[in-house]
């Protein structure tokens, strides 16, 4: 008696990717229609997953470039531009043969793919440092300077020395590393987009703390970003401990 549908769609869900090309011939040349969606499912996913393996192929083309380094950093920042909240930077070092599928600028994905991205950057990396500048320090030196001093902080709290770093942009004063500063980089470069992944969920969770803290705000929703519900509530109930004086003198006096 043959195989219901139901008994072997839970057989490819199942499966394993190396499973798949083995699956997909076994049933071939079952006619039922549902048996034959599953294949075409099937290899359809296959199709996306190459794709996907070769979008990560071009972001490898800077580590590919520098191979001859060991230990390649990315480093990238989060929080230059919000009213409230500190900038936060991420260093990672990745192994070279390290496959994150998805890895992409943390601008381009959604909350969720950003958590699981986090997770899984956290378990594959082969260190990962994070650094940051309060918003008294943004307002003591300006944010470019306490943006290079949590860069320098992220790189300092590495377990392992870079070698090189692939930095987003920018060339970080200060540092005996050698660097290469890319522009759009998180969108060019696993490292880089990596770092912009540890920086941004960092952030965001600080973000969401403290609205629990400071409630009224919507730095749960906003991150500290201007938008018109945060100006709102800034005008109505005034600054914060955490608001960036240097940034919100077009809102309120201060």
């Amino acid at each position: 008696m043959s195989k219901s549908i139901a008994e072997i769609k839970q057989e490819f869900d199942r499966a394993a990717e190396n499973e798949w090309d083995v699956l997909c011939g076994a049933y071939a040349s079952d006619s039922r229609r549902g048996v034959q969606n599953l294949i075409a499912g099937c290899r359809k996913k296959q199709a996306a997953l190459a794709r996907e393996r070769e979008r990560l192929y071009e972001m490898r083309a800077y580590e590919r470039k520098y191979e001859e380094y060991t230990y390649i950093c990315g480093i990238d920042e989060a929080g230059r531009g919000p009213l409230a909240g500190p900038v936060v930077a991420g260093a990672v070092i990745l192994p070279k043969d390290c496959e994150i599928l998805y890895l992409n600028d943390s601008k381009k994905l959604s909350a969720a793919r950003r958590e699981e991205l986090y997770d899984e950057i956290m378990e594959k990396a082969a260190a990962v440092g994070v650094g940051m500048a309060s918003p008294a320090r943004i307002d003591e030196i300006n944010i470019l300077q306490a943006t290079y001093e949590a860069m320098r902080q992220a790189v300092s709290s590495l377990s392992a020395a870079p070698e090189i770093l692939l930095n987003d942009a920018v060339t970080i004063p200060d540092m005996v590393i050698p660097q290469v500063p890319i522009i759009k980089g998180d969108a060019k470069s696993v490292s880089i987009a990596a770092a912009s992944i540890v920086a941004k969920v960092t952030r965001d969770r600080l973000m969401v703390q403290y609205d629990e803290i400071l409630p009224g705000y919507g730095f749960a929703q906003n991150k500290g970003y201007g938008s018109k519900e945060h100006i709102e509530a800034l005008k109505k109930l005034g600054p914060t401990p955490i608001h960036r004086r240097s940034f919100i003198g077009h809102f309120v006096d201060v």
